[in-house]
């Protein structure tokens, strides 16, 4: 099998695309990859505890390679953290790296621009698919996931800490997409047929967060200020 290194970033889609790679046998994943925000330590984006993905690789039971960032960090920073640390798996054996984007085409062209200079093949395994139809099929695996991030020019308090169903999906606001694809929100699995286990945490305090365009979040590729969004709801996940 091809050996390839997995982009995990603790939410759904990034679940949703491990299991297909696990389920199809053409790649060997033998490590995750996932950015930290060390001053806080909680991972990138999702603002969740660094507590909480440690319990999740435990029962995912394939080896993480954190990349630690400040909570500021410039994009050329970021890109030659990025590069370093992609570098090295290379020199590993690795040749495959694998994203659970779906349509992002500004998100792909970037990841696939970065890796061809490091001679890294991008594979995305959930791409151009329909993220409701995704959604569902995730949820009828037995898969379990929790909101922990939401845009709040989006969405409102009550959308954040909210367990990821049926219900949910209806709720949604039609311009929203069901996966939130565009940002709309972002979520922590906790069960699923990837994991040895579920895993157990209590819901804390709800928080909103706001930032000015310089405070962007080391994970996009855009240089607009206008199109950066700031503010967001968070709630924070106690692990039990």
């Amino acid at each position: 099998m091809k050996k390839a290194y997995f982009n995990w970033s603790t939410g759904k889609d990034s679940a949703f695309a491990l299991y297909k790679i696990l389920q199809q046998k053409e790649y060997s994943v033998t490590q995750l990859v996932t950015t930290v925000n060390k001053d806080y330590e909680r991972v990138s984006m999702h603002g969740l505890r660094e507590e909480l993905l440690d319990i999740q690789v435990e029962r995912l039971q394939i080896p993480l390679q954190k990349i630690y960032f400040p909570a500021q960090v410039s994009m050329s920073d970021y890109d030659e953290a990025m590069r370093k640390a992609t570098k090295s798996l290379v020199n590993e054996g690795f040749q495959y790296g694998i994203f659970g984007d779906i349509f992002l085409e500004d998100l792909r062209n970037y990841r696939e621009e970065k890796l061809k200079e490091i001679s890294i093949i991008g594979v995305f395994p959930l791409w151009k698919q329909n993220t409701k139809t995704l959604l569902k099929e995730f949820l009828s695996l037995g898969f379990k996931a929790i909101t922990v991030c939401v845009n709040a020019k989006l969405l409102d308090e009550s959308f954040v800490g909210r367990i990821i169903d049926e219900s949910f999906i209806n709720d949604l606001p039609s311009t929203v997409d069901p996966c939130g694809e565009n940002g709309e929100f972002h979520t922590f699995v906790f069960d699923g047929p990837i994991f040895s286990s579920p895993i157990a945490f209590s819901i804390g305090e709800k928080v909103l967060k706001t930032y000015s365009p310089s405070e962007k979040d080391e994970d996009s590729c855009s240089s607009d200020d206008s199109a950066w969004d700031t503010a967001f709801w968070y709630c924070d996940l106690i692990p039990k």
